[in-house]
């Protein structure tokens, strides 16, 4: 997405130099503030000694009454005041002038003679003009325009007021009058004033800057690639970079104390090292120089999509499937630029993940695993980014759980829509900005039905009760609009119900193929059911080996090819056959096989889906589908092929008239209605994402929130305040390790470790997030 560009306002000249006059006179003040120290010394200490005067001449007048006190004035108190008088008068007239006195070289200047007169004996006078005269400065004009800044005319307009008391009360003694003037505001602001002048400014402990064998240290350390290809190994490398350090290192300890020199320990410290000098310049390193080459250019005038899943190919579950052509869609109408952002596993978690053994060795190598295998089916080139963020696998939950503060895995230049691909599986345990706080629209997508699967757990009832609020709690702190692919899941905040998925454009050219050749007259069908899914029992396989066991009797000579690879698969496997079904077991397969074409029945009786992918290709591909009049199933039961059963005894008046009749070819509607551009169409409206996408560039969010403004213009209301409670609240409880681990998290999940450092080449987390802090 774009960042939101705030509309240019028209300034009139008055308000634009004000503007300007104000920033000089303060850029001006910081530059010459020793300059303002040293000239006011003067003045405090000659008004210091002319006070100890005042106070031991206040000491010395005797308590007498108001009347007395009028009438019983000493000839130095007359004259004393009326030298005050004609004074401040030709202070309010200096200060009135539109010709008011600066300094030059920014040293501003306020002409005090008229209170030196009045306070001061002539000698003093004569030294104090003297001096004044020598730094009387030539340009009085120069910053005339200055004299209408808001501070003047607060003080002019005080000296006014100040003058206005003296006249109201010539019927007070000069005693009382001089308490007025030394008991008012103004006085105890312009002492507050001078008290910060005379203040010792802090001095700042810097960074000291890399020396010379530090910088060649770290050439060394960031070349070795590059040496290790010319024959110069990496511990010859690690050798030298120790060599270096320890020059530096030497200077700094006591002589003969190299007790704490070790190689590891000194490599750690330049990295270190580096770190705290590049955060003292204010540098934030979001890439390297060869990275950046496939990073969308959003100088274009476009918006930025970044959608973050759960989990990537060559996994195939849904969450993996079904972002990909998500991405692959929204960035083929070239309207918005794309990134994808998946897990990336460690080669050890990679084995229990990945099938068939297949491994990667870098992310470069899975990214182009995951655009062959997506441009096999779409048929056209892909134009979005593919990024990565560490992920580790959750053996007790089956699915892969973020490590870190996934939100920095976008750079803050191109976060501004965000599509979660299971809002509440990224946010369980994240620990990092709020989502809705980086970007500008976050859209969260639903695909799991998470509580029907720790129902079938133990103390799966309780279990169910606190991740039901807890999704309510992550979602409403982290999304602005959820979608849910059915009304089978949890009813969420900001929620609607609309499936946002479409099927592989490789199944309904599968379909049209087979309905081209049933016009030719040929046989395409000349198997019968099966089914397809992963062998865990959660995902159908339960009911489906209960229905068959109790109506083996009715579906006498019915037999069912399963195909799928599981955690479950031999008890599965081992029930059935102790059950003595009519069920044959295969490896585990791509829907669009060929082996899988010539079935004509898919039964999928599962009630735990949210919205089954595979039942959707097998509509596609023109085949009868048997499932369960289920809220997951709504989208399908509009497809005359779809056959759903609310009974055990209506599954098998079903199964018998699939196995009897003949699937209709679907319409050019209907299968429009499957593919992935209907689906994206859909996602877009039902998202909010056509108005944001066409909203001007104004609204941007997180320029409102840096002034303490959430969506609204003028001030956030209750359920914007509680968003942000809940989400602060997630991140201190999130910060925990124990809290973390009495929760069900996976150990060392709150920030990646060593080998997702080295995989993806990132610092590690105690330099990002130092604990002494830079």
């Amino acid at each position: 997405m774009m960042n939101f560009k705030p509309p240019e306002t028209k300034t009139t000249p008055s308000s634009s130099s004000y503007s300007s006059t104000a920033e000089k006179a303060f850029s001006l003040i910081s530059k010459g503030w020793k300059e303002v120290r040293s000239s006011a010394d003067a003045d405090l200490q000659l008004i210091r000694n002319r006070a100890k005067e005042l106070e031991n001449f206040l000491s010395s007048v005797p308590t007498i009454t108001a009347t007395a006190t009028a009438t019983a004035t000493t000839p130095g108190e007359i004259d004393f005041v009326k030298k005050l008088r004609p004074k401040l008068s030709e202070i309010r007239r200096a200060y009135s002038s539109p010709d008011f006195n600066w300094a030059p070289k920014g040293k501003l200047r306020i002409d005090l003679s008229g209170i030196t007169n009045a306070i001061v004996t002539e000698s003093e006078d004569e030294k104090l003009g003297k001096w004044r005269r020598e730094k009387r400065f030539k340009d009085e004009k120069q910053f005339g325009e200055l004299s209408n800044w808001e501070p003047i005319r607060a003080f002019r307009n005080r000296l006014r007021e100040m003058e206005v008391e003296i006249k109201s009360s010539n019927s007070s003694s000069p005693v009382e009058i001089f308490e007025g003037i030394k008991n008012s505001e103004f006085m105890e602001k312009v002492k507050s004033s001078f008290k910060s002048i005379c203040k010792e400014p802090e001095e700042s402990k810097g960074v000291p800057p890399l020396d010379v064998p530090e910088l060649l240290a770290y050439l060394v350390r960031q070349s070795s690639p590059f040496l290790d290809q010319i024959g110069i190994r990496k511990d010859i490398s690690d050798k030298i970079v120790e060599s270096l350090c320890s020059k530096r290192r030497n200077k700094l300890l006591p002589e003969g104390d190299c007790s704490l020199i070790e190689g590891d320990n000194m490599i750690d410290e330049l990295e270190l090292r580096i770190a705290s000098v590049l955060r003292s310049t204010g540098h934030h390193y979001e890439g390297g120089f060869w990275s950046n080459s496939t990073k969308q250019n959003v100088s274009d005038g476009k918006r930025h999509v970044a959608i973050v899943t759960t989990a990537s190919l060559p996994w195939m579950t849904g969450t993996a499937v079904n972002p990909l052509f998500r991405a692959a869609y929204l960035a083929k109408s070239e309207k918005q630029n794309v990134t994808l952002l998946v897990p990336w596993l460690c080669k050890s978690d990679q084995e229990l993940v990945y099938p068939n053994n297949l491994t990667f060795s870098s992310p470069e190598e899975q990214e182009l695993y995951i655009r062959n295998w997506l441009e096999e089916r779409v048929g056209f080139k892909t134009d979005f980014k593919i990024s990565f963020y560490p992920g580790k696998f959750s053996k007790e939950r089956r699915s892969i759980l973020p490590a870190g503060d996934t939100t920095q895995f976008i750079p803050s230049r191109d976060a501004d829509i965000a599509i979660l691909e299971e809002p509440e599986h990224l946010n369980w345990y994240h620990h990092g900005k709020r989502w809705t706080d980086k970007f500008n629209h976050v859209v969260g997508i639903v695909h799991t039905n998470y509580l029907e699967y720790i129902k079938r757990e133990k103390n799966g009832a309780l279990q169910a009760f606190l991740v039901k609020h807890v999704n309510n709690w992550v979602t409403r702190a982290h999304c602005d609009k959820v979608l849910r692919l059915s009304a089978a899941t949890q009813d969420l905040p900001r929620s609607v119900v609309c499936n946002v998925h479409g099927v592989n454009p490789k199944f309904l050219k599968i379909g049209e193929k087979m309905a081209a050749e049933r016009q030719n007259g040929q046989q395409v069908f000349s198997k019968g059911a099966y089914f397809l899914g992963k062998m865990v029992w959660a995902k159908g396989y339960r009911e489906l080996i209960d229905l068959l066991a109790k109506h083996k009797s009715d579906l006498d000579g019915f037999n069912m090819d399963l195909f799928g690879n599981g955690e479950d698969a031999h008890e599965v496997q081992t029930t059935a056959r102790t059950l003595n079904l009519n069920v044959n077991f295969m490896k585990g397969r791509d829907h669009a096989d060929d082996s899988l074409h010539s079935y004509k029945v898919f039964i999928n009786p599962s009630i735990s889906d949210v919205l089954c992918t595979a039942t959707a290709e097998a509509l596609a591909m023109g085949k009868f589908v048997v499932c369960a009049d289920h809220p997951s199933n709504e989208f399908f039961q509009a497809f005359p092929n779809c056959l759903t059963y609310k009974t055990s005894e209506d599954f098998v008046t079903k199964v018998k008239e699939a196995m009897t009749g003949e699937p209709q070819p679907l319409t050019p509607e209907e299968q429009y209605k499957l593919s992935w551009e209907a689906a994206t169409q859909r996602f877009i409206e039902y998202s909010d994402l056509d108005k944001v996408l066409t909203s001007e560039k104004g609204g941007d969010r997180r320029k409102t929130r840096i002034k303490g403004i959430g969506k609204s213009v003028s001030m956030p209301n209750l359920g914007g305040m509680v968003d942000g409670s809940l989400a602060f609240a997630q991140y201190c409880l999130t910060g925990s390790e124990f809290v973390r681990w009495c929760s069900g998290a996976t150990p060392g999940t709150r920030d990646f470790d060593q080998q997702h450092c080295e995989d993806l080449n990132l610092l590690p987390p105690q330099v990002e997030n130092p604990i002494y802090g830079w």
